[in-house]
């Protein structure tokens, strides 16, 4: 089983970059594909981006495509999320999570396990 923990938030400044890792434990990681999603206050739960398996594919939700990079290094175990040009509807709790479906991507919740203690993310304006 892998249990993904997120790491690196923190406070940023419109327009400034911050970077986040999720390590996950587990022989399996270099099999799976990831996600990152979001939580804002008040707000649901949103996806951000995955990647496959390999890393060769990614996708992104539109209020991010452009700005966020998604890679991971199979060999740390490792997952990244590359926020630039940070906005303040940024601000939210970043999640990152396997994706248990048979799909390459995914960005339905249902695709992907339980949810870890997430990273706070805060855009100040």
């Amino acid at each position: 089983q892998v249990q993904p923990v997120e790491s690196g938030g923190g406070l940023v400044q419109t327009g400034g970059s911050l970077r986040l890792s999720c390590v996950a434990s587990g022989r399996t990681f270099s099999n799976l594909a990831m996600g990152w999603f979001r939580q804002a206050p008040g707000k649901e739960r949103e996806f951000v981006a995955a990647i496959s398996w390999s890393g060769s594919s990614t996708y992104y939700s539109d209020s991010v495509k452009g700005r966020f990079t998604i890679s991971r290094d199979n060999a740390k175990n490792t997952v990244y999320l590359q926020m630039n040009s940070v906005k303040p509807e940024d601000t939210a709790v970043y999640y990152c999570n396997v994706n248990l479906s048979p799909l390459r991507l995914a960005s339905n919740q249902g695709a992907f396990g339980s949810w870890g203690q997430g990273t706070q993310v805060t855009v100040s304006s």
